[in-house]
């Protein structure tokens, strides 16, 4: 299967600061590509890899040093735990999808080549895309599209697609396409699209609540100088993992105690997001919008 090409391989994987008989998680398995330049650090230690997605499995690497588990990384500290894996050196997320879910037009990601209205990341969940669209009440519907999607005009675009599901059931991507598009700003309509599939997206997969949920599990997963690597790409995704490492809650507020010393976890290893380089983004230009952070327990 046809996944994408690992992004910022070599910097995330320099990030971890692998130790040869370590422990590390690999919150986001996929087609196997930044797991395969784990393994080939370690000597005697453990990768243990998360996927929802099993579609990823037939990608398993045959290494007995790794232990694959078809679950979302937001069970993170439950399955570290069942697996007596505590504690951990290092986690890496890669949080973006891949280029197998993308263009396999079943799986309904992609604007383009897509046939139905499905975005599951897990396909035995029940929630679907379409029924999103086609059940959610207006208002709801319109927070999720100005929330996750960015969207300035989502009341407008939500009451269009009230009234084109109260004629027919909105099944397909190009009926959705159709009956939206004229809803984008002129010369703009990719871009708008992309937002509004993107909205439903985490909506359908609950991406940034699982998020959250794996993030607050870290620390308490992480050895004393353990690294997360985490690389994303889009603004909400990057706003929580910014201010989480920062903070250590998602509003960035940094506590401190009596005596003013500030009360964090983490240590942040840089302070602006690494980014691909133009040679990377010509040579796979679905890393264009990727950032990844670092940071360290302290």
């Amino acid at each position: 299967m046809n996944y994408h090409t690992p992004v910022l391989l070599k910097e995330s994987i320099d990030g971890l600061s692998i130790k040869p008989d370590g422990r590390y998680v690999d919150l986001t398995y996929g087609g196997g590509g930044h797991a395969r330049e784990i393994l080939k650090k370690l000597t005697n230690g453990k990768l243990i890899a998360f996927d929802q997605d099993q579609d990823a499995f037939p990608n398993r690497i045959d290494d007995d040093r790794l232990l694959l588990l078809n679950h979302n990384f937001r069970y993170l500290k439950n399955f570290l735990l069942y697996y007596g894996e505590l504690p951990v050196d290092g986690i890496l997320a890669d949080l973006g999808v891949s280029s197998y879910q993308i263009d396999n037009p079943e799986r309904g990601f992609s604007t383009r080549n897509g046939k139905y209205l499905d975005m599951r990341m897990n396909k035995e969940k029940e929630l679907t895309a379409q029924d999103i669209v086609n059940q959610y009440p207006e208002d709801r519907l319109s927070r999720i599209f100005s929330t996750y999607g960015e969207i300035k005009n989502a009341n407008v675009l939500t009451k269009v697609i009230a009234k084109e599901r109260n004629s027919r059931l909105i099944a397909t991507i190009d009926h959705f396409k159709k009956a939206i598009i004229k809803c984008a700003p002129k010369e703009k309509e990719n871009k708008y699209l992309a937002q509004v599939f993107q909205a439903l997206r985490i909506e359908v997969n609950q991406e940034l609540a699982s998020l959250k949920e794996m993030l607050s599990q870290t620390i308490q997963v992480l050895k004393p100088g353990g690294r997360i690597v985490v690389i994303s790409y889009h603004s909400l995704e990057d706003r929580l993992v910014k201010n989480f490492f920062r903070s250590g809650n998602f509003e960035g507020i940094i506590e401190k105690d009596f005596f003013g010393k500030a009360m964090v976890d983490l240590r942040v290893i840089s302070k602006k997001p690494t980014i691909p380089s133009e040679n990377e983004i010509v040579n796979n230009p679905r890393a264009r919008s990727a950032k990844m952070r670092i940071a360290e327990k302290i």
